[in-house]
């Protein structure tokens, strides 16, 4: 179930959706948020610390100093009456306890990808197709990274027929509001065919 909050204004009513944003530890869930978002993020960062060196994996990743803990927030405006919630999930495993409150209620998910670290996504594609939350994977391109096209991702991810790959770039606005737009496109889709197969 979708949770839509809608509210009046002037003459349109105002539809604001949930979306989770997911992938592995350090991947640019956190970046993508800040980058989109029309408000302040919220962040729960806290400082790497020396004991979870023995759980986090920061191989490729070695610049990272924080780590979300809870969630980030963050609102953007795709259109006039369209506004999607931000929901930036923890990456580690220790914190996926946190996914099923999350995912409450969510229209979809973007799951950001890693070349240099595809299989750290496998957990959250694999959690979005069992509970059959609409995702699409977003490839965060990082500077020296081979890049790869979405087919050869899709292929090695083994994802469902029809599930969008897209690349991005984190750090950009334009480039992380089109990821959103897809999803929603997607979602859309995906719901509709769903609510059809029920009544038909």
């Amino acid at each position: 179930m979708v949770t839509e909050h809608s509210e009046a204004v002037g003459d349109n009513t105002a539809l604001a959706l949930k979306i989770l944003v997911a992938g592995g530890f350090g991947v640019g869930k956190t970046t993508l948020v800040g980058a989109v978002s029309e408000i302040r993020p919220l962040r729960t960062e806290e400082l790497l610390s020396e004991a979870g060196q023995l759980v986090d994996d920061t191989d490729g990743v070695d610049q990272k100093v924080t780590t979300t803990v809870a969630m980030d927030f963050g609102r953007i405006t795709i259109r006039s009456g369209l506004s999607l919630y931000l929901f930036g999930t923890p990456g580690q495993d220790r914190f996926w306890f946190l996914w099923d409150e999350l995912s409450q209620g969510a229209l979809g998910a973007v799951v950001l990808a890693d070349t240099r670290r595809l299989e750290d996504c496998f957990p959250a594609v694999d959690y979005f197709e069992h509970r059959h939350i609409p995702f699409v994977v977003a490839v965060n391109c990082f500077p020296g990274a081979r890049t790869y096209g979405a087919h050869d991702v899709s292929r090695a991810l083994d994802l469902d027929r029809g599930t969008p790959v897209v690349l991005c770039d984190a750090r950009d606005r334009d480039s992380g509001k089109e990821v959103l737009i897809r999803l929603v496109e997607y979602a859309g889709r995906m719901h509709t065919a769903r609510l059809l197969d029920s009544v038909g």
